[in-house]
């Protein structure tokens, strides 16, 4: 399997090379959209044909793999929370486990009562807590919320609220119960893959990788390459080709999905387009290759390439930036 064949594979499963209905089936079948910014979810479902009538409602906004923010299915959260929900309590958060316990029931209260927001929070805890458990608690990266979205009991309210809602989506499995399943999935879409992408993926720790290293996956087509071995749905009759310029969103799945990202980024533009906080930006692909960035932010749209492209390869992809820019509206 050459380069080339990996990423027309690659993009073919996620949806680049191949119209998305909606953007439901886009991040059901994507395990979730990463919804670092919001914005990356409605550049995705455009780049991807999806329909994004209703886009900031569609999908439930939580924590999942990694502690990365994702847009999923409501009713996928259960599945897709199970490898990590019996994670914690967390020493960061300076409480004992039973502190953290009689916090997490006064915290749900108060959002039963309509307190749904860190502000109004730290407000009424102000006086329970020094000001760095304080901040440690209601931290802007979410703290005492990420330990109750990851057992399913919080999520935000829509895709662009930094305020929260109570859910019951509470896992009714285990990790090692939800890790074929889930395994499955992934290099269903995101093949080719190899186990230690799908490890990185789901944020694996030793002994769920071991667990993972372990399963049977002879359903799939195995694919044997460069001393790695990949799996993957079976190969379709008729594979699209590589476009001569496609968008990649903000944390594209493409791009940030897979242990080795060489295929896809070339590595002297890696720091370019992953920065040093962990931020991938959105890119544009010449030939499945990172070759510069874009974006849309408030209805202007920029465009930067890392080297001297043709004119048609430039006035292609400013076409696609104008035309998410329209779909989207941002």
């Amino acid at each position: 399997m050459t380069g080339e064949e990996l990423v027309r594979r690659r993009m073919h499963g996620l949806y680049l090379t191949r119209p998305c209905p909606d953007l439901e089936t886009l991040a059901r079948d994507l395990l979730g959209l990463h919804s670092w910014f919001a914005r990356n979810v409605a550049f995705s479902g455009a780049i991807r044909g999806a329909e994004l009538f209703g886009w900031k409602t569609a999908l439930t906004k939580t924590w999942l793999y990694r502690g990365t923010l994702h847009g999923a299915v409501y009713e996928e959260l259960p599945l897709l929370l199970a490898l990590h929900a019996q994670e914690g309590p967390w020493s960061w958060l300076g409480l004992s486990t039973v502190q953290i316990d009689e916090l997490c029931d006064k915290v749900l209260r108060l959002m039963e009562d309509g307190v749904c927001s860190r502000a109004q929070m730290r407000r009424i805890f102000r006086w329970d807590y020094d000001p760095e458990t304080l901040g440690r608690i209601f931290s802007p990266w979410g703290g005492i919320f990420v330990y109750l979205a990851k057992q399913g009991r919080v999520a935000f309210q829509d895709m662009t609220s930094r305020d929260f809602d109570l859910i019951a989506a509470e896992p009714t499995l285990s990790p090692a119960q939800a890790l074929p399943e889930l395994a499955r999935r992934y290099f269903t879409v995101y093949g080719p893959a190899t186990r230690a992408d799908a490890a990185l993926f789901f944020g694996l720790d030793r002994q769920a990788a071991r667990e993972l290293e372990q399963l049977d996956l002879s359903d799939l087509e195995r694919i044997e390459s460069g001393n790695k071995v990949y799996y993957a749905a079976p190969e379709p009759a008729a594979l699209p080709d590589i476009p001569r310029v496609q968008l990649l969103s903000g944390f594209d799945p493409l791009v940030v999905s897979y242990a080795d990202r060489e295929a896809v980024l070339p590595p002297e533009y890696r720091k370019a387009v992953i920065l040093s906080s962990g931020i991938c930006l959105p890119s544009v692909a010449v030939d499945g290759r990172v070759a510069g960035l874009w974006n849309v932010k408030k209805g202007q749209i920029t465009l930067e390439f890392f080297t001297e492209q043709p004119r048609a390869v430039v006035e292609e992809a400013r076409e696609q930036v104008e035309r998410v820019r329209w779909q989207t509206g941002l």
